[in-house]
C-alpha cells in the first residue's frame, strides 16, 4: 500500500486512519503565519459513516487504503438488507446491510450489475464498504400527478415515483411513462432521457 504525503491527501482518495477506511471529502493545504504547512481535511468513515475533521502536518503521511471492486448482480432489497449474487454464478447469493449500500441503491433496478467496493484490512480480511453505481441512471416514471398545460422548465416541481420505487422531484411537465435521467449522488432529476415527448 502506498504512503501519501500530507499534501497528496486530496478529495476522493481513500486512506486508512486508525485502522479503518476513510474517504477524503475535503482537503485544504494552508500555512499559518510562520508555521509549517497543514492539510485540514474532512474524512468520512466508509464503515460507520462518521465524519471527522483531521489535520495532517507536513511531516505526516497516510496510508492509501487497499480498495478493490468485484462485480455483483443486484437482486432486491428489504427494509434492512440488499441481496446480491455473484455476477457469474447466480447460485452464490449474499446480502449486505442497506446502510452499507447507501441511498444510491434506491435508483438501481433489479438484476443490474454493480461493483462491490471492498476494503482489505491489515489482517487480510475483506469487508464490503459500499456499492459503486453509475452517476446517472435512466428510469421510467410510474406515478406522477397530471402534467400541467403550459408548464415551463422553470415552472416548479412535483414529486414523481420511478420504477424502482424512489421518489424524485421533477418538473411539472413530466408524465407517467417518460424515461428520466437521475443523478444518483444527489437523487435529483437531470433531464428527460426520451426526447420523443
Amino acid at each position: 500500500m502506498a504512503l501519501l504525503e500530507y499534501n497528496e491527501i486530496r478529495e476522493r482518495k481513500i486512506i486508512v486512519w486508525e485502522g479503518q477506511p476513510y474517504e477524503v471529502i475535503t482537503s485544504h493545504v494552508f500555512r499559518k503565519q510562520q508555521r509549517k504547512p497543514v492539510n485540514a481535511t474532512k474524512l468520512k468513515n466508509l464503515i460507520t459513516g462518521r465524519v471527522a475533521e483531521i489535520s495532517f502536518g507536513s511531516s505526516e503521511k497516510a496510508e492509501e487504503a487497499d480498495i478493490m471492486t468485484r462485480p455483483a448482480l443486484y437482486l432486491y432489497k428489504t427494509k434492512e438488507e440488499i441481496f446480491l449474487c455473484d455476477a457469474k454464478d447466480k447460485s452464490q447469493r449474499f446480502s449486505i446491510k442497506l446502510s452499507v449500500a447507501g441511498d444510491k441503491i434506491n435508483y438501481i433496478k433489479a438484476n443490474t450489475e454493480t461493483d462491490l467496493i471492498i476494503f482489505t484490512n491489515e489482517d487480510d480480511e475483506e469487508q464490503v464498504i459500499g456499492i459503486k453505481v453509475p452517476i446517472k441512471v435512466e428510469l421510467e416514471v410510474t406515478e406522477a400527478p397530471p402534467a400541467i398545460k403550459g408548464a415551463s422548465v422553470t415552472g416548479g416541481n412535483k414529486v414523481a415515483t420511478v420504477e424502482t420505487g424512489a421518489h424524485v422531484n421533477v418538473p411539472l411537465f413530466i408524465e407517467v411513462g417518460e424515461i428520466i435521467r437521475i443523478n444518483t449522488d444527489t437523487g435529483e432529476y437531470v433531464e428527460r432521457a426520451n426526447a420523443g415527448f
